[in-house]
């Protein structure tokens, strides 16, 4: 193994470890923060045509002001499957069917809601973390292993252990950074 072959390594660890990072921005953005946000509608799955479809492929979705998200069916005859959805999604959320749409008013946080919220945004940031750390305990030990198989001297793996180290640390940054930001958002810090 040469330098090139470690390079590919460090690439495929960011790759994966930015895939976690993006794991954890999608789950940021199911959380509500009290303002109307199309996002949060995300988990939504709606029965529709004998299969699990997401929110935003029946239904065109709006915000007409702060604090309502307006469903636009394209097909009327799915009204009702898209209220169930959302009110079955553990949102909090209690849509309303005028006829033509549903709207869904995005009522104001409670104190106590907004800490459930701040604990659920610190798990999803522990998990993004431990995903993170996976893949480097992957990095480390395919470099231990070809360290054991001459693939590489002992100076490559302590360097390439560096980079790694470097990788993570960075990543697990942006992650706090992330969890700050949607605390504050959440708790109004």
């Amino acid at each position: 193994m040469d330098v090139s072959d470690l390079k590919e390594l460090f690439v495929e660890v960011k790759k994966r470890m930015d895939g976690q990072l993006e794991h954890v921005r999608r789950e940021f953005a199911g959380v509500r923060t009290g303002r109307a946000s199309v996002s949060i509608l995300d988990s939504v799955h709606v029965d529709a045509y004998g299969s699990h479809m997401p929110l935003n492929q029946v239904a065109s979705l709006s915000i007409p002001d702060p604090t309502l998200i307006v469903a636009q069916p394209f097909d009327p005859s799915l009204m009702a499957s898209i209220e169930k959805a959302i009110r079955n999604s553990n949102l909090g959320l209690n849509p309303t069917n005028d006829g033509k749409a549903v709207r869904i008013p995005i009522p104001a946080l409670t104190a106590e809601r907004r800490k459930e919220l701040s604990k659920l945004v610190h798990r999803y940031a522990e998990e993004g973390r431990n995903g993170v750390r996976q893949v480097r305990r992957d990095a480390n030990d395919r470099l231990k292993k070809l360290l054991k198989d001459h693939g590489i001297s002992e100076d490559d793996e302590r360097r390439g252990l560096d980079e790694v180290q470097k990788i993570t640390d960075q990543h697990i940054a942006t992650i706090d950074e992330l969890q700050k930001k949607k605390d504050s958002d959440l708790l109004g810090k």
